[in-house]
Parts: structure tokens; sequence; C-alpha cells
């Protein structure tokens, strides 16, 4: 994804989002900066991650401008050249 978000950071919205209600939104910063990741991490209800049926880490999921899940994938799921093609298709959906 690091090698991806360069070309799409201007078009597409990257953000890490924690799982566990025990992880705090500045031990994410932490382990986003310590790992030079340069999205931004962000929290989200605990619902949410029900109802999108996150049930392990590194749940990577893709939505469109509509809101549609088109891309799901768990961990080590999806090198460079597939989140290229994801992203690319991002954009041209969204006109970009």
């Amino acid at each position: 994804m690091t090698d991806v978000y360069p070309e799409y950071a201007d078009k597409v919205d990257f953000y890490t989002i924690g799982q566990s209600p025990f992880e705090t939104i500045e031990q994410m910063e932490e382990y986003r900066i310590s790992q030079g990741y340069p999205w931004p991490v962000a929290e989200i209800n605990q619902d949410i991650l029900k109802d999108l049926q996150v049930f392990q880490h590194s749940t990577k999921i893709v939505l469109d401008h509509q809101g549609i899940i088109t891309y799901r994938a768990g961990y080590g799921d999806g090198g460079a050249s597939t989140w290229h093609g994801i992203f690319k298709d991002l954009v041209e959906k969204s006109g970009g």
C-alpha cells in the first residue's frame, strides 16, 4: 500500500481504522508514525465494524464514491498491482 499511496493520495481517501476497543487513537497514531504510513488514522463506531463484518485485524475494505464495497481482503492479501488496479478503477468511476 505504501508503494501505491503517493500516486493516489490526492484522489482516494485512505484511512487506518482501529478495530480493538482497547487501542486508543493515540496508540494507533504512534504505530502509524513508527511504520512510516503517510495516511491518517481514524476512530470508528464498533457497530459499524460489525455491520461491515470486520472480525480480524488487517481487513481491507474499499468503498466507492457511493459507499458501495468494491473490494474486501484479509491479512496479506492485495499486493501493489492489485491496489493500483483497485484505486485506478475507483478514480475512473468517480470521474476523477
